[in-house]
């Protein structure tokens, strides 16, 4: 089985995302929620699916597959900027 190295990118870009909130974790306890508290952010995440549909519908033809993991990671790191970037009241 090849394994496609454009598949490679996006795993290991979620396996840093992952380390570091572990990391900052253990030096600050509560911190990973913190970094993860776009999940719960319907704004954030609504922007996160836009650009994440977007990756799939504009790499698809070229990437297949693959196009979903590139939209997975574009989409968790739009859905966190979006959450940082809007006012808190």
């Amino acid at each position: 089985m090849t394994v496609d190295a454009s598949l490679l990118v996006p795993v290991l870009g979620v396996a840093a995302l992952v380390v570091k909130a572990a990391l900052g974790e253990l030096r600050r306890p509560g911190s990973a929620r913190e970094q993860w508290a776009f999940a719960a952010d319907r704004t954030a995440l609504a922007a996160g699916a836009a650009a994440a549909a977007a990756v799939v519908l504009l790499g698809w033809n070229r990437l297949g597959v693959t196009a979903v993991a590139w939209a997975l990671l574009v989409g968790a790191l739009s859905a966190q900027l979006f959450h940082r970037a809007a006012p808190r009241p």
